[in-house]
């Protein structure tokens, strides 16, 4: 008996059409076709960093969810993916750069800690930057994010809230401080356990 053939591969302009109207199973056939590879050329252009690939590929899969059009050929679609995966990329490499920034700017500087040239702490410290700017409440954690990810200047941020730049700066320097001690106080725990 002969074994089931491969399915062949699905015609792209029907495929693309069927997605672009939002169909379910067209959806589902293009994760099974496009997940893997997308995440070997994420896992190439990342140099190998899985976590990192791994965000990029989830970012890519919502622009195309948004931006999906019907595409004649497979190589014209692929190289469209490949633009959505770059950029996808490049924005979380600016988001990680400009969380370093933050870092830099509460705790290097203020040489509340040492200056570290290893990776891990590095990440450690991201990811409870990360994890403190959520539990921050929203209007503190809005103000952070348009001055320190954003870079937008004081003055547009006072001039948008009718307030002025001294009320911001001094919001921003309370945030600041609150956000540092509350990671270096669970830096703190975590090295007496």
């Amino acid at each position: 008996m002969c074994q089931d053939a491969p399915a062949p591969p699905p015609d792209i302009r029907t495929l693309t059409g069927r997605m672009a109207e939002g169909e379910e199973t067209a959806w589902r056939q293009f994760h099974e076709l496009y997940f893997p590879r997308l995440l070997r050329y994420l896992l190439v252009v990342s140099g190998g960093r899985d976590d990192v690939a791994r965000d990029a590929l989830q970012a890519t899969f919502l622009r195309v969810v948004r931006h999906i059009r019907r595409f004649e050929q497979e190589d014209a679609l692929w190289s469209w993916l490949t633009v959505l995966a770059r950029s996808a990329l490049v924005d979380d490499e600016r988001k990680r750069s400009r969380y370093r920034s933050l870092l830099d700017r509460f705790f290097l500087r203020e040489h509340a800690l040492p200056a570290s040239h290893d990776p891990a702490a590095d990440a450690r410290l991201l990811a409870l930057l990360e994890h403190h700017l959520t539990v921050l409440p929203a209007e503190d954690r809005a103000l952070l994010e348009q001055k320190y990810l954003n870079g937008s200047p004081v003055r547009a941020i006072a001039h948008a809230a009718g307030a002025t730049e001294k009320s911001v700066e001094s919001r921003l320097v309370r945030i600041r401080r609150h956000l540092r001690e509350s990671i270096l106080s669970q830096l703190n725990h975590e090295d007496t356990h």
